[in-house]
């Protein structure tokens, strides 16, 4: 698909730039830069597990994920994680910590920068299915079904992992390095 200059209607061409292809305008210098989207995805916890919601959308219709979805221009980040919440499981969440922050490439579309949190259910609500989903369920971790999107695998693996005591999430200690400092 051909774009054009927002400033003159020119046709952008392929230009290099810092060593990377862009879209540049061949009269006024317009750059077309490509830009990711910014995405959030909130670990609900509640009794008995993580809330997950059976997508009613595509991407990924009929899949289960995580809350969440795109940043508006106008939003925080957290404010648009508490937003979908409210979208998407019904419910008025608490954001309670930072999981990561993860880039999530694409080949058919703008790549994205996704935020994920983690965060609970506010005064004892219960979850139902927004417009976007078909329905939402509570599962235990050890029984979480197959999401819809890799991103979100990541992410509940990482938060999975923050929840591991001290001496199990950390990475087995390197015996080579150990001794060669313990060198005079």
């Amino acid at each position: 698909m051909g774009h054009f200059c927002v400033n003159c209607g020119t046709a952008l061409v392929p230009r290099v730039l810092e060593g990377r292809e862009v879209e540049a305008c061949p009269r006024d210098g317009f750059i077309l830069w490509h830009d990711p989207k910014v995405s959030t995805a909130v670990v609900v916890e509640a009794e008995g597990g993580i809330v997950l919601g059976r997508r009613a959308i595509e991407p990924g219709y009929g899949r289960w994920c995580l809350p969440g979805g795109f940043v508006n221009d106008d939003e925080d980040p957290a404010v648009a994680a508490v937003r979908e919440c409210r979208e998407e499981i019904c419910v008025p969440v608490e954001l309670t910590g930072l999981i990561g922050v993860y880039h999530i490439p694409k080949a058919d579309a703008p790549s994205m920068v996704g935020i994920a949190y983690k965060g609970r259910l506010v005064d004892g609500s219960v979850p139902a299915a927004g417009v976007e989903m078909l329905e939402v369920a509570v599962f235990p971790p050890e029984s979480l079904p197959q999401l819809a999107f890799p991103s979100h695998t990541k992410v509940v693996a990482d938060y999975l992992r923050s929840l591991a005591p001290a001496e199990e999430a950390a990475p087995p200690p390197d015996r080579a390095a150990a001794q060669r400092a313990a060198r005079p």
